[in-house]
């Protein structure tokens, strides 16, 4: 094995953070696993505790890359072949010592690893199954562990990796193929698809054998996610959302993770973003993904070729029930739980309460409110035994004005797009010892 080894420790888990801050698909755990009371660590099902950096990047997890070296020139990757920038790569047993310290000292509750691609994805996929192999059996961690999945990397390396880690990602890149083919010509859309179809699979063959035989290992048991690049290419949001809800409806994804383009290399092919990345327009299909999720909703419901784009001032619940006014108001004490989803400001818990509450008897304004309805947003389309709140018109451009005089100002363009550093803020890890600086840890 053939690493880089001149540089220390330190200097290496500051390269290779600061290059893993524009992957955004990690998440809290959604897996139940207690500690076996010899190693260290456990996963719950309540998540890992997160903190965010200033642009929503979760850093609560060790993020790194393993190596930033990559034998690929995608023109959107600050990592690409063709960038003159430090590189840097880990050893196995370094990536399990930092997380092992870094755990210890309570800086992180899990790892979640990357890498560029050393060589070739084999030798990337090997190297990664190396660590997480060493983690669990030498150094006995029994933490979350979310690695990636390198697309073209043998079948066997992969699965074998599935059943040390909790969750796997493949990262799809960009919406289609056209585009994959335009910016990151050395991949293909058929060999990023493959490590998925791969991970779904043995996860359902995995549950079957669960059932079989109890102690039986667990292959991936937090899912699989991925990540599409946003606004670097010409896609609109009915096509965004369509992607996604294919592959949750075809690969059974826990998440699809949406990243605002941030252009850090300079090329013909790439967009020039005045504004700055695309944070409201990621924050509106991050919306529109919880829909397709958890109230119901279909992308062609949401949008279509004729409407291809959200309205960014409005959350794009409220944007589909202002272009289907036919459908309300709605009775809150006779509509059923899918209709009530539909209200703008109310969620799935609201609804569930709202359903409860009505079998002791009819629901007023009050006791909706109680019941966490927003009604700033929901007023303009429910009734409550017959009976609106205030008497309000239900016309498109009535509701559309109050809802954005009610939503105040836009967000602040001021955003930084900075991730958190491990080392720069005394005040929230403390000072690095100096004895782990000597030590190289």
């Amino acid at each position: 094995m053939q690493i880089t080894q001149e540089m220390d420790l330190y200097q290496k888990l500051n390269i290779l953070t600061d290059a893993a801050k524009y992957d955004v698909a990690c998440t809290s755990s959604g897996v139940d696993r207690k500690g076996s009371g010899n190693g260290m660590g456990n996963c719950v099902a309540a998540g890992i505790c997160h903190s965010f950096s200033a642009d929503g990047r979760c850093i609560a997890l060790l993020k790194i890359l393993f190596t930033n070296e990559c034998v690929f020139d995608c023109k959107y990757c600050v990592n690409r072949s063709s960038n003159d920038v430090p590189r840097a790569s880990f050893t196995p047993d370094e990536v399990c010592t930092l997380t092992m310290e870094f755990y210890r000292r309570n800086y992180i509750e899990g790892l979640f690893l990357s890498s560029g691609i050393l060589k070739t994805p084999g030798y990337t996929m090997e190297l990664l199954y190396q660590t997480l192999y060493k983690l669990r059996y030498e150094y006995h961690f029994e933490g979350y562990i979310h690695v990636k999945a390198i697309p073209g990397a043998p079948q066997e390396l992969i699965q074998k990796t599935g059943f040390l880690a909790d969750r796997m990602s493949v990262n799809l890149e960009l919406p289609t193929a056209d585009s994959l083919r335009k910016l990151a010509p050395h991949k293909t859309r058929k060999h990023i698809l493959a490590p998925m179809r791969q991970v779904q699979l043995k996860r359902q063959e995995n549950k079957n054998e669960l059932v079989l035989y109890k102690n039986a290992p667990k292959f991936v048991p937090a899912g699989q996610s991925t990540q599409m690049i946003i606004g670097a290419t010409p896609e609109n949001d009915y096509q965004i959302l369509t992607v996604a809800e294919s592959l949750y409806q075809k690969f059974e994804l826990k998440r699809v993770f949406y990243s605002a383009f941030i252009q850090v290399n300079q090329d013909a092919l790439l967009p020039v973003l005045p504004g700055g990345p695309p944070l409201l327009r990621e924050h509106r299909l991050y919306q529109a993904d919880w829909l397709l999720r958890f109230y119901g909703f279909g992308a062609g419901e949401l949008l279509s070729e004729s409407h291809p784009n959200f309205n960014v001032f409005l959350d794009p619940k409220c944007d589909w029930a202002l272009s289907h006014l036919e459908q309300f108001p709605v009775e809150i004490n006779r509509a059923d739980y899918y209709t009530l989803l539909r209200v703008p400001g109310i969620g799935p818990k609201s609804a569930q309460r709202i359903v409860r509450a009505r079998r002791m008897g009819s629901l007023d304004y009050q006791a909706l409110k109680k019941a966490g309805v927003v009604l700033k947003r929901a007023v303009y389309f429910i009734t409550c035994n017959g009976k609106q709140m205030y008497p309000l018109k239900i016309e498109e451009d009535f509701i559309l004005r109050n809802l954005l005089y009610s939503s105040g100002q836009t967000p602040a363009e001021t955003v930084t797009y900075r991730q958190l550093s491990l080392f720069d803020d005394d005040q929230i890890f403390g000072a690095v010892p100096q004895k782990l600086v000597q030590t190289g840890l």
